[in-house]
């Protein structure tokens, strides 16, 4: 199963610069659990804005650069290799940035989202998600408090 995860400002912002908006320790938190012990598939730009490999997961990095090495990473230059190197039994998931999430939603099947609420300007942004392919199947609304900045809420889509 392909699975898109991510956290996007209701106008779609993901980040700018190369880092993410907000910070939301839930979010993370999240991510860390969902994505824990399996494939995650990345931008050469997204693991670059990591200060290191994230722990218990298999990085795989989608770069143009036929020379780029990243130590105990796998390093394809499509994201057919990508997925082609994944395990076909497993959740692999894809974690960014915005041209790989374009690249992927067509094929994807689930999306796991955080939906921050607020608009932000930014220079990538989350696929628009088409709701006459994609069902929300579940929602937790969550309030800002002293370490979120803004409202969120965790959705998940499914393919129909």
């Amino acid at each position: 199963m392909i699975i898109l995860i991510a956290a996007a400002a209701e106008n779609n912002a993901l980040g700018k610069d190369n880092q993410l908006l907000w910070h939301l320790p839930e979010d993370f938190k999240r991510f860390k659990q969902i994505t824990s012990g399996h494939y995650i598939i990345m931008g050469r730009k997204t693991f670059e804005s990591f200060p290191k490999p994230l722990p218990n997961r298999t990085h795989v990095i989608i770069t143009r650069q036929k020379n780029y090495l990243a130590e105990g990473c796998i390093i394809v230059h499509s994201l057919e290799e990508a997925i082609a190197i994944s395990p076909k039994t497993e959740e692999v998931f894809i974690i960014g940035g915005a041209e790989i999430y374009n690249q992927s939603i067509d094929s994807a099947d689930k999306i796991e989202l955080t939906r921050v609420h607020t608009s932000l300007e930014a220079d990538a942004y989350f696929p628009i998600i088409d709701l006459t392919q994609w069902k929300l199947t579940f929602e937790e609304h969550h309030h800002k408090d002293e370490k979120h900045d803004y409202d969120y809420t965790f959705e998940t889509y499914l393919k129909i």
